[in-house]
């Protein structure tokens, strides 16, 4: 499959592709044994999560860690396992729902909590967290508002101000990240704050996805002190939200390349952070090779998108191939969407582009053959 969308963490094409080195890991993995709970010192039973734990603590900070199958499922489990039979306070401003109409309120109703709402769905104080909590609260949860935006009258109260009141009460404050990265991204332009600092703005837990910023495989990641970790990696539910030794060994891999400092080796990373003047030189190599096979192109300045229901407001700058046919851009995709591999590209205004963003070399090279001419399908 050959992405020219500029999607980087496209949900329809399976998200975060991995790296080389961690397919590897995981085809390794997948056709032999390993030591996924075997201690090879003693010899006797070990942890299932204790390297990828050791590396998410290492790169984090974080006291504890532990990981289940994607980010749904660490807040259910972490509802379900610290706040059962208990009010769980949520902004009304942070009712989100996700892709294939998944929804944050849903998701905790699976589990033994109940939603208490709060405040208003544009501006939510902190007296509206304070006059909600009763008796029966359970936890106080921030929901990161990944996939839109509220703007004008607003107001919002962050981890900085609820990590008192929390404190106060005894409850434990939860963050639910959604998308997350662990590496600081705002020195190449990027506005989303690493996981951590929700741990150093007060929060209790933050939880967060794999295959999203991080660039691994889907999972869904928990960090925080030991005490409330223990309780979340002792519940029951914990067993049927496990991940599997192919996953860990992807993960695993995408940590210790993110320690190393290797961040452009994570495909992911290595698409968000291209420049616009990379980003050029590829769209004119692509546009000339097009030429190559009869097709009129232009390289024109467009933005990507991140995806994946992270940062719906921000545009990574960069350059698209234009392309010029006497068939129309829609036949032109469905057409592409066909191949051997299928090509999937972007149409919009009247016109089919291909961002070079989400294309390797390799691939750049197949969307060549993809538009050869009489190799395209004619029927519209």
């Amino acid at each position: 499959m050959l992405n020219a969308t500029g999607v980087v963490l496209h949900t329809n094409l399976g998200r975060a592709p991995l790296s080389a080195e961690a397919a590897a890991a995981v085809a390794e993995a997948a056709v032999g044994y390993s030591d996924l709970e075997l201690d090879l010192d003693t010899g006797r039973r070990g942890s299932r999560l204790g390297v990828v734990r050791e590396l998410l603590c290492r790169a984090t900070g974080a006291e504890d860690a532990l990981v289940v199958n994607n980010n749904a499922a660490a807040v259910l489990l972490a509802l379900d396992a610290l706040a059962p039979d208990r009010d769980v306070l949520l902004s009304r401003g942070e009712l989100v729902e996700i892709g294939g109409s998944f929804r944050v309120p849903e998701i905790l109703g699976q589990s033994r909590a109940r939603l208490v709402e709060v405040g208003t769905t544009n501006r939510t104080h902190l007296r509206d967290y304070r006059d909600a909590i009763g008796p029966n609260a359970g936890a106080l949860l921030k929901v990161h508002r990944s996939n839109f935006e509220i703007r004008g009258f607003t107001h919002d109260t962050g981890l900085r101000e609820l990590a008192p009141l929390a404190r106060e009460h005894g409850l434990p404050l939860i963050e639910d990240r959604g998308s997350g990265t662990i590496v600081d991204l705002s020195e190449y332009g990027i506005p989303e704050p690493e996981v951590q600092r929700g741990l150093a703005d007060g929060a209790d837990l933050v939880l967060f996805s794999g295959d999203k910023l991080l660039g691994g495989p889907q999972a869904g990641i928990a960090l925080g002190s030991h005490e409330l970790i223990e309780r979340m990696r002792t519940s029951q539910l914990a067993r049927a939200l496990r991940v599997d030794k192919m996953t860990l060994a992807a993960l695993d891999v995408t940590l210790r390349t993110l320690l190393e400092g290797r961040l452009e080796s994570l495909p992911v990373l290595g698409m968000l952070l291209a420049t616009p003047a990379d980003l050029e030189a590829r769209a004119e190599r692509l546009a000339k090779t097009l030429a190559t096979r009869g097709f009129s192109c232009s390289v024109v300045p467009q933005g990507s998108l991140v995806g994946g229901g992270a940062l719906p407001d921000f545009e990574l700058p960069g350059f698209v191939v234009r392309v010029e046919s006497p068939r129309s851009p829609a036949a032109l995709a469905r057409a592409l969407r066909a191949g051997d591999p299928p090509l999937l590209v972007r149409v919009s205004q009247g016109a089919l582009l291909l961002d070079p963003r989400t294309l390797t070399d390799d691939d750049a090279r197949l969307v060549g053959e993809a538009f050869k001419v009489g190799a395209i399908d004619q029927s519209t």
